[in-house]
């Protein structure tokens, strides 16, 4: 029996016993993160994780903050879900102060944050799989017209209290279409080519549904564990009642390696379809108003309130209390990552270390999402 330290991002800096590369792109690399393991014959018994390399107090400069600069804020921590990240802090403002927004900029968000969880789905698999490196361009596509609507391609800083910055034109709404038609036979046959890439990883990693309440695991880790949670369908906000029903709740799964992985690819089809009737919607809708006037200050009410989204990585929720100031009194996140990392003592262990890297890679989180 021996400790092994295993580091893994920025934490290669450091003393370690193992240096782990998921790859220069994979979200899971970026930030610092070390694994205490204790290993037994070559398999993992214990497992410590140890994170806060990079924390930045995201929740205390929420305190020192106008109301309507949080969404500047809310999408630094996970980089891969910065619309995401936004939206649920204009969500849980909107329904504290009462303010319902225009239905162009409800639809707007929707497709903004579908477009969010594909990108985010593609530089997961992308990265991880050699062979599904073009997935890679598809992002790269997506984003660059992400940066042509909101004027950057990572953090858009689009939504408003009360709508978003401005409406997605007519001519970007049919550049969108074009791109989604154009690789619509590619991401059709992405489960397929998911599945034979993860075939050697069948029967590795598996995390039971006991798992998964027992650490509060969420998104495509928790369906993939036949845990039957989406709240774009159980708790419903933006237009997703419109789109969604039980039925696109897809839970049969093993809840292994594999299984995570082909559940990403299943749910890039699932985005692409609200995507696309998001568009039709806004194109028969016409121009219109995206946002509503708000007063020169913004004040919360004296309450508190919380309110959570299905974000890319899962769900992402905010606790906000407020004093009646102009400024929260506090704001709480909770994000997937943090409990995806605490779940590692649980779901790491019986590995053997060489299977510790395509294990992390099919886990959702992002280390800065736990470090804010």
């Amino acid at each position: 029996m021996s400790e092994v330290i295993v580091a893994i991002g920025a934490a290669r800096h450091l003393p370690a016993d193992i240096r782990l590369d998921l790859g220069d792109l994979h979200p899971t690399q970026h930030g610092g993160m070390q694994l205490f393991l204790t290993v037994d014959d070559g398999f993992i018994t214990a497992v410590d994780p140890r994170i806060g390399f990079m924390h930045r107090s995201a929740e205390k400069l929420f305190e020192a903050r106008d109301y309507r600069q949080l969404m500047m804020l809310a999408n630094r921590h996970d980089w891969v879900s910065a619309f995401s990240a936004e939206l649920s802090i204009a969500l849980v403002l909107e329904d504290t102060m009462g303010i319902l927004p225009p239905e162009r900029a409800t639809w707007s968000r929707m497709l903004l944050a579908e477009m969010n969880r594909v990108t985010a789905a593609l530089i997961m698999l992308g990265s991880a799989f050699s062979n599904l490196a073009g997935l890679l361009v598809i992002r790269e596509r997506l984003l660059a017209l992400l940066e042509q609507l909101t004027g950057s391609r990572i953090h858009p800083m689009f939504n408003r209290i009360g709508g978003i910055a401005h409406e997605c034109s007519p001519d970007w709404l049919a550049a969108l279409a074009v791109a989604l038609e154009s690789e619509r036979v590619l991401l059709e046959g992405l489960p397929a080519r998911v599945a034979d890439e993860c075939e050697p990883l069948s029967g590795i990693g598996v995390i039971t549904s006991v798992v998964i309440d027992q650490y509060g695991l969420s998104g495509t880790m928790a369906r993939a564990s036949n845990v039957p949670l989406d709240l774009r369908v159980q708790a419903p906000y933006l237009a997703y009642a419109s789109v969604m029903d039980s039925s696109d709740i897809q839970v049969d799964s093993p809840g292994d390696v594999a299984g995570r992985f082909a559940l990403v690819a299943r749910q890039i089809a699932l985005s692409v379809r609200i995507m696309n009737e998001a568009i039709g919607w806004l194109q028969a809708a016409g121009p219109g108003p995206v946002d509503v006037q708000l007063p020169k200050v913004v004040r919360a009410p004296e309450l508190t309130a919380y309110q959570s989204i299905e974000g890319p990585l899962g769900v992402m929720g905010v606790l906000l209390d407020s004093i009646g100031e102009k400024t929260p009194w506090r704001l709480k996140l909770r994000t997937p990552a943090f409990a995806t990392i605490q779940s590692f003592e649980a779901t790491l262990v019986g590995l053997r270390i060489d299977q510790l890297q395509p294990m992390l890679q099919s886990c959702t989180f992002v280390i800065g999402d736990a470090d804010r």
